[in-house]
């Protein structure tokens, strides 16, 4: 056989079959250039041109970096998550609480409602009974007017009723007109008609006459 024969018989051998290409991923394992994204990616293959190990560095933590960024996204939006179920539980909390506030000033009244028709009925008996005289007659009305107190103090509501020369309160008496008196000018005169306040708050100011100052020997 000539070198020129042997030589063709080589070329005509077939081939061995071609493995698969190094590098290819395998297992669940996302690859780097997944997980950087393109660009990133793009900037480890110019570092790696220079230095290559420098480059393996820098992926691995940008690796680790763009992992602990998806831990605190998905952390952000469980919080996210959270706030929203306590906004709207706190929201419900409040409409129960208003619900429930309402229910309780409904029963404060009935309870007012019913001691004052006690009172009432006191009085009905007082005007529509026989009375020998007046004065039983007033007696009725004085045990009335203490049961009522009674009411009034539960609910701590008090009245209202300076003293004559007292100084004058805008907040709880109304003056209602001046008159001659011996007491220091623009002082309390006389209470016409008394005012009641309830826990420190007026309900209705005391209607007062006010000293005009010309009895006062000062």
């Amino acid at each position: 056989m000539t070198e020129e024969e042997a030589a063709q018989t080589v070329d005509e051998e077939p081939a061995d079959e071609e493995s698969p290409a190094d590098g290819d991923a395998t297992g669940d394992e996302m690859p780097d250039e997944d997980v950087l994204g393109p660009e990133t990616t793009s900037l480890v293959a110019r570092v790696a041109v220079e230095d290559e190990s420098l480059a393996a560095d820098v992926e691995d933590r940008l690796v680790e970096l763009e992992s602990e960024r998806r831990e605190l996204e998905e952390e952000a939006d469980d919080l996210e998550a959270r706030l929203r179920r306590n906004r709207a539980d706190f929201k419900n909390y409040k409409k129960r609480a208003k619900k429930r506030q309402k229910q309780l000033e409904k029963r404060a009244t009935e309870d007012l409602i019913e001691r004052l028709i006690d009172v009432r009925d006191n009085l009905r008996r007082a005007v529509e009974d026989e009375h020998e005289d007046v004065e039983s007659l007033l007696e009725g009305v004085e045990l009335t007017l203490r049961e009522l107190d009674r009411v009034f103090e539960d609910e701590n509501v008090s009245q209202i009723h300076p003293e004559s020369g007292e100084e004058v309160d805008p907040q709880r008496h109304e003056v209602m007109l001046r008159v001659e008196s011996d007491h220091p000018q623009d002082t309390i005169a006389d209470v016409y008609q008394p005012g009641y306040e309830m826990a420190d708050k007026v309900l209705q100011a005391a209607q007062v006459t006010v000293s005009d100052g010309s009895g006062d020997d000062e």
